[in-house]
């Protein structure tokens, strides 16, 4: 059986809130860390969001 080629990943809110966003991402196909501006509801206002290993 083959492996599969996604992963599960946390974008973990940089205001500090502790809220986050659980994404697929493709090891292969995308080797750099993610980073996006998302909504975080707790401050509600848009902030950027980084890369953390799902446990």
């Amino acid at each position: 059986m083959a492996k599969k080629n996604t992963i599960l990943l946390k974008l973990v809110s940089t205001a500090g809130t502790g809220f986050y966003y659980v994404k697929k991402r493709n090891p292969k196909k995308q080797t750099e860390k993610l980073a996006l501006k998302k909504y975080d509801p707790v401050v509600r206002k848009h902030v950027e969001f980084k890369e953390q290993k799902l446990k």
